[in-house]
């Protein structure tokens, strides 16, 4: 290993020179940047790989080739080691490859001679993608070294992706819909935490969506909390989610205003634009991150669970107020419930309930909670849980489904809390 590994003396100065870089530098060309900062670490056969829209595939960034030339293509999350390190956040290692044709074997870390490293690439606890590197030895410096280049990788292409249609065509499978491509260029990012909560959403079908939506913000100590579902599934479905997300923002964003008066306005801002043809059900909702109180206004929506140690604790049972669209008068019933350190939230559309085989066997309410359960049981992340959610639930109905399928996971906890769970 180079001197500047074990050492450490230029480290700072290669990501320094990468973040200078990448300033300029296009997406097409960010992996090629990559290669050549860390060279001097003795680095090789550095890949990156993006997650899919659908998060089945990790997709390389333009431009890479493997050790023999070919171009990268596409892997599978479920069934190789690099979507290993994507679904456990895990490093993996193995022996690099000697044979083009031949799959990688795991090894435990820690094993001599060169080996490849495959990383997580995290933003927050957004994942990104992950970082293929082979080194030339496994050390705890290597790995502490590879992990800080998958972080930053990740920060590099999520600075970049906002803008860059090539990603957008480069992490999607199908041809996306009109009243898709409005819903998720709304939409804020899949997951997101800080040290007293994680929020963590699935939307599918990720390419057809029509009228279900999700939100979420922090204010201060107050998490912000939304989830529709607009009626239809064409352009206009999506255009009744888009109106309710957003009349949801600009309402909550003026202070002093509360979840009854916001749902009202989502209400009128629907029936301004559509009379009372359309309409989209919701739940509103406000969680102290200081004290756990959460504060909800159910305007015809599915009541959300909450989940307590390895339990459905309780349903979100509360006399619901009408849905938004249809001026049928202002919403009367704002509810409020103590959370309990460590509860998990969870917030739904009835597209996940009411899948069903071509049989007519639905996945149904005891079956969903259940399946979020016992992943949380197994230690598997909020992220990687909702991403096997969707796919059980794809292939309950033969990768068809007939409504849109949308799901919210919450988790409140405090620092008493996660001492007393580390």
């Amino acid at each position: 290993m180079p001197r500047q590994v074990n050492g450490c003396p230029d480290v700072g100065r290669i990501w320094g020179g990468l973040v200078r870089d990448h300033h300029l530098t296009p997406l097409d060309d960010l992996a090629s940047s990559v290669i050549e900062h860390v060279r001097p670490l003795g680095f090789t056969e550095v890949m990156i790989y993006v997650a899919s829209l659908r998060p089945l595939y990790l997709v390389p960034l333009p431009g890479q080739r493997d050790a023999y030339g070919e171009p990268l293509n596409r892997v599978s999350i479920d069934t190789t080691l690099a979507g290993r390190a994507y679904r456990n956040l895990e490093i993996v290692q193995a022996r690099p490859a000697t044979d083009p044709f031949a799959a990688e074997a795991a090894e435990p870390l820690g094993s001599e001679g060169a080996r490849r490293l495959w990383v997580p690439m995290l933003n927050g606890t957004e994942r990104v993608g992950v970082l293929g590197v082979t080194v030339p030895v496994v050390d705890e410096t290597t790995e502490r070294i590879a992990t800080e280049l998958g972080s930053l990788v990740a920060l590099l292409v999520v600075s970049k992706r906002a803008y860059s249609d090539a990603f957008v065509r480069l992490v999607r499978t199908e041809e996306m819909h009109l009243s898709a491509e409005m819903l998720w260029t709304l939409l804020p990012i899949r997951n997101f935490a800080t040290d007293t909560m994680t929020v963590s959403a699935a939307l599918e079908p990720a390419y057809r969506v029509g009228g279900d939506a999700f939100d979420y913000a922090l204010d201060g100590a107050t998490l912000h909390l939304g989830i529709f579902d607009a009626m239809g599934h064409d352009t206009s479905a999506g255009l009744t989610a888009a109106i309710a997300l957003s009349a949801y923002r600009n309402n909550r964003r003026r202070r002093r205003v509360g979840l009854l008066e916001v749902s009202d306005a989502i209400d009128e801002a629907i029936a301004g634009e559509f009379g009372t043809s359309r309409f989209a059900t919701g739940v509103l909702a406000d969680l102290d991150l200081r004290t756990g109180w959460l504060t909800w206004v159910n305007r015809g929506h599915p009541p959300p669970l909450v989940l307590r140690q390895g339990r459905v604790a309780s349903v979100l049972d509360s006399p619901p107020d009408t849905p938004m669209g249809l001026r049928l008068g202002p919403a009367a019933v704002l509810a409020r419930r103590q959370l309990e350190p460590g509860d998990r939230l969870l917030f739904y559309t009835d597209g996940i309930v009411e899948a069903q085989t071509p049989d007519g066997d639905r996945f149904g309410l005891d079956r969903f909670a259940d399946f979020v359960i016992r992943r949380e049981i197994d230690g598997v992340s909020a992220p990687e849980t909702l991403r096997r959610l969707v796919h059980s639930i794809l292939s309950y109905q033969r990768g068809q489904l007939q409504d849109d399928a949308t799901v919210l996971l919450v988790e409140w906890r405090t620092e008493r809390y996660r001492q007393l769970t580390m």
